[in-house]
């Protein structure tokens, strides 16, 4: 009997620019928030993320060979063969993932007249503030994450990826992409429940996904109006309040001036750094940060890098 021939995944490469400075390292890390996610990957050198081109799983791994102030990448994917198409729909993404083409010197100028930010933002120069593929997306992480520990909100979504998100195979370890709402309408509570979600989480995301499935929901079309209208939406959603509104505000829509205070870790990593006293609660923490608006939201994602970095992670 001849021998079936094995034939290599198909591969290719393209290089990608980024609005100085840029670092991937700390991009990622602000994506990922932890070691255990599975859908976000960083091994040192590179980030790794499984997703959906044409409908068909392909891994797209990421890497910087030029320096922070001259960022050059270079995006290599797996699993299709070399297309415009292909490198179009992957750039899309990584440019929404990564934000590769927003521009922070207007955050580092504001920061250069408080000496405590100044001192934050040079710690973690080049971090863009990354957003999640989907509104959907975004709202799942936050489903998942609401009332837990970020770790336990993670291994949930590292489960629905696995569960429910498409396989990619071109590579020795199979990775999964997150699933799309047509990946989850047909899940049921009791499926959501085995991988752990409570019922009122597992009720909120299948509801979520059906709606948005049947077209009975548009989430994307929330960048086009203000924050004030796309707050009021994301709360009426199931299982949605306002600190998933905000999250979704930040993470999703990229809305910079958000800071999801009602993130009793964050209100936490905002106490240390300014070595306050007591203890805030949501409306002396937003009174706090109003005086670095419109950057909020970047001063909650260098307090979070800077509590990896204490932590270790980075």
């Amino acid at each position: 009997m001849a021998r079936r021939r094995q034939t290599k995944p198909a591969e290719f490469s393209f290089a990608l620019n980024a609005t100085p400075p840029f670092r991937l390292d700390l991009t990622a890390w602000a994506l990922r928030r932890n070691p255990i996610n599975r859908v976000d990957r960083w091994d040192g050198t590179a980030y790794a993320r499984t997703m959906l081109v044409n409908a068909r799983p392909v891994e797209v791994v990421v890497t910087q060979p030029g320096t922070p102030d001259a960022p050059r990448l270079v995006a290599r994917v797996r699993g299709a063969r070399a297309s415009a198409t292909v490198e179009t729909a992957v750039t899309m993404a990584l440019n929404r993932l990564l934000s590769l083409g927003v521009d922070l010197a207007p955050f580092y100028a504001a920061a250069a007249g408080e000496p405590r930010l100044s001192e934050l933002a040079a710690r973690f120069r080049g971090m863009k503030p990354p957003r999640y593929l989907s509104i959907f997306e975004t709202l799942v992480n936050a489903i998942c994450c609401q009332q837990i520990s970020l770790v336990a909100g993670l291994t949930l979504l590292n489960r629905i990826a696995e569960r429910f998100g498409r396989a990619c195979r071109a590579s020795q370890t199979v990775t999964y992409a997150f699933p799309r709402p047509r990946d989850l309408v047909g899940a049921d509570l009791a499926s959501l429940r085995a991988l752990g979600l409570s019922r009122h989480k597992g009720l909120a995301v299948i509801d979520l996904a059906k709606r948005l499935h049947e077209k009975r929901l548009d989430l994307e079309d929330l960048q086009n109006v203000d924050d004030d209208m796309a707050f009021g939406r994301l709360e009426a959603l199931r299982g949605i309040g306002r600190w998933s509104a905000e999250y979704a505000l930040l993470r999703g829509l990229g809305r910079l001036n958000v800071f999801p205070a009602d993130d009793v870790g964050a209100r936490g990593h905002l106490e240390e750094w300014l070595r306050l006293r007591r203890p805030l609660d949501y409306d002396r923490a937003k009174r706090l940060l109003a005086r670095w608006q419109p950057f909020a939201g970047l001063v909650y994602l260098h307090l979070l890098l800077k509590q990896l970095e204490e932590t270790g992670a980075i």
